[in-house]
């Protein structure tokens, strides 16, 4: 990553994202008192009710927009101070996503229709490795967290006994607790978020789904200078177009030549956008002889 002027640009989107999100929760607080004071000059009770009833939306909504301001100012912040540092580390969105879980890492997950996973992002490099494993496997807290469209939570032993292949793989990269939530936008569900080794309590508590929700309504739909999503599409679109090729080459469904990708990607214990580079690059050509490779190098 660049320093300078590539720097100042996702610091300065950073700044103008947290001023909208905090005007939005201002605007959204300003509507809730509207009703809260119509509410207490009605004398019918009906209508009393139902002024406190989109009040009590207006105050949600503020909050959302509230908690997005304090992600986008911590992620300024960072950014700030890594501008003009080379030294350092790239300052991740999620890395401040996991601090306001009170959890060891984050991964956001974005699905489509089918529930297949479009884009992605994490905190660090175990939050990362236990959402490839997902991937992967097809089974873990945010396939649940997305399919259930509920929260989702398992420690220790239920971890595997959850997720027979899940589990024990999370657990070789050190995770012993994992926690999860969908991402609703109008009453469908279009990703979730997952945290591991959270704080105690922090599983299934309202803080979790709020972070949630602003991902959701004030982070997701305004995406621009959110690296890490911008990053996520182009690493699972490699996937889907080298799963097209390989359906192409063995006449087979893409569904198919998804999967075999993923069992060759966890087979060689790599990223499946690693494989897909390859394949895409006629560096690997998988068959169905073994369910791996039969290719070259």
């Amino acid at each position: 990553m660049a320093i300078g002027g590539e720097a100042s640009d996702p610091l300065a989107s950073a700044e103008r994202r947290a001023a909208a999100a905090r005007a939005r929760s201002a605007h959204e607080t300003d509507r809730a008192e509207r009703h809260e004071r119509l509410a207490g000059d009605c004398a019918d009770a009906f209508l009393r009710d139902l002024h406190l009833r989109i009040a009590a939306a207006h105050r949600s909504t503020s909050a959302s927009h509230r908690t997005a301001a304090r992600l986008e100012d911590a992620f300024a912040v960072r950014l700030g101070a890594w501008a003009g540092r080379p030294d350092l580390p790239w300052q991740l969105f999620m890395t401040g996503v996991a601090e306001a879980c009170g959890s060891g890492g984050a991964a956001l997950t974005l699905v489509g229709r089918t529930f297949d996973e479009l884009a992605l992002a994490a905190s660090d490099e175990p939050s990362r490795a236990a959402q490839e494993l997902e991937f992967l496997l097809g089974e873990g807290p945010a396939r649940d967290a997305t399919s259930t469209a509920g929260p989702v939570a398992a420690n220790g032993a239920a971890l595997a006994e959850r997720w027979p292949g899940y589990g024990p793989a999370v657990g070789e990269l050190g995770i012993t607790e994992v926690a999860a939530v969908p991402l609703t936008l109008d009453g469908n569900c279009v990703g979730a978020l997952a945290v591991y080794d959270p704080a105690p309590g922090t599983a299934g508590s309202t803080a979790l789904a709020e972070i949630a929700e602003a991902l959701t309504h004030s982070v997701i739909l305004t995406p621009v200078g959110v690296l890490d999503l911008h990053e996520g599409i182009e690493l699972r679109a490699k996937v889907h177009q080298a799963a097209g090729m390989v359906s192409v080459q063995l006449d087979r469904p893409v569904a198919d030549a998804l999967e075999l990708i993923r069992a060759y990607a966890f087979g060689e214990g790599v990223p499946a956008h690693r494989v897909a580079e390859r394949i895409l690059a006629g560096e690997l050509l998988l068959g169905w002889g073994t369910g791996h490779s039969s290719g070259n190098t």
